[in-house]
């Protein structure tokens, strides 16, 4: 446990207390505080902050609905009317205390206001803790569309203190395990074995060393390409075709970002085997470690043909193609590929016969 540093800015992995955080606040003098999170955090986290740090006890405390539906334009114009009527200056900060809905939002939030606010990141699940709350990325949706607007702003410090992983519920810890799994297909075919032998336990306990693991893995492609020019594009590896598939749920019900993804990295996996990259023997390792704990959604024609009209906005896309990250192999990917819409629906055909026959 101890401090990682991405684009200069420390990540700390460990008990809150000896994060720094007191220290950090206490330089730079904010005549104000801001605290971020939704109704599940506020009700579960707030408290212990607020009592454990004098420093907390005067922020003022602004809580949002849970769940993706605050990534919204609407929400984010309330929140700087009401750093407005808090008189809020740039000299002040903004704690986001949540998952990746609001460390994304919050710290869209803080980037925007008044041409930028500091801001520190306090996650509180494990998918905010290995991918969300780290990078930079910030943004929300429009239209529907995952994440269309947003910014690169890196907090001054993110906070991954295991002991909030106690609050989460089965889906929040698939949703983590998602993204640790991604970080293993594109990067380290270990970690990506650890996370499968994690899963099919019957009690899931996060040891640290695992989410640091995960945390290094996104942190060193980070460092070498902050502003997703090259190598970071491989971080998007499942989130091409999963953020179609999330959108799309989501305007009828509700899909968590981690399951899309992981339906995405199935899906692309197969198109990595199809195009001839990934060997067939390493697709099936794949989808069988996947697919249990990924399964799509119910989807008839119109469906797929709406996930197709979304992954024709994918803000990755270029000159009319539909770009994604595919594999070579576990544990190594390739950016910049494009895949056809007929790929795209070949693809779904296959998941689909998958899930009717496991059905």
């Amino acid at each position: 446990m101890g401090k990682l540093t991405v684009n200069g800015k420390d990540v700390f992995v460990g008990p809150i207390i000896e994060s720094g955080l007191v220290d950090l606040v206490e330089n730079l003098r904010p005549n104000k505080i801001i605290i971020i999170s939704d109704e599940n955090t506020h009700e579960n986290c707030n408290s212990y902050l607020i009592t454990t740090f004098n420093e907390l006890s005067k922020a003022e405390i602004i809580v949002l609905p849970p769940g993706e539906k605050s990534k919204d334009l609407e929400i984010v114009n309330n929140i700087w009317i009401a750093l407005t009527q808090y008189e809020v200056t740039r000299h002040d900060i903004i704690i986001n205390v949540g998952g990746g809905v609001i460390t994304d939002l919050g710290g869209f939030v803080a980037s925007c206001y008044k041409r930028g606010l500091k801001f520190i990141n306090i996650s509180t699940s494990l998918l905010g803790m290995v991918d969300a709350s780290v990078g930079g990325k910030t943004g929300i949706n429009l239209d529907g569309l995952k994440n269309q607007v947003g910014t690169f702003s890196f907090p001054e410090l993110t906070i991954i203190d295991p002991i909030f992983l106690s609050t989460l519920n089965k889906t929040e810890w698939v949703n983590g395990f998602s993204e640790m799994l991604k970080h293993g297909l594109i990067a380290s075919k270990e970690h990506f074995e650890e996370i499968t032998q994690l899963m099919v336990q019957d009690d899931w306990k996060m040891p640290v060393n695992l989410i640091e693991h995960s945390l290094n893995i996104k942190i060193n492609i980070t460092n070498k390409d902050p502003y997703e020019e090259g190598d970071r594009k491989l971080l998007n590896f499942g989130h091409t075709i999963g953020h179609a598939i999330e959108s799309h749920q989501n305007k009828i019900g509700h899909l968590p970002h981690g399951i899309a993804v992981g339906i995405g990295m199935i899906l692309e996996s197969f198109l990595s085997f199809k195009k001839g990259y990934l060997s067939s023997e390493e697709f099936k390792v794949i989808e069988n470690a996947l697919f249990p704990f990924f399964r799509i959604p119910d989807l008839n024609e119109n469906d797929i043909n709406e996930l197709v009209v979304l992954l024709n906005n994918d803000k990755k896309n270029k000159n009319g193609q539909i770009l994604c990250v595919l594999l070579v192999g576990i544990g190594h990917g390739m950016y910049d590929i494009e895949i056809t819409s007929e790929e795209v629906q070949e693809a779904f055909s296959y998941l689909k016969k998958k899930r009717i026959n496991w059905n």
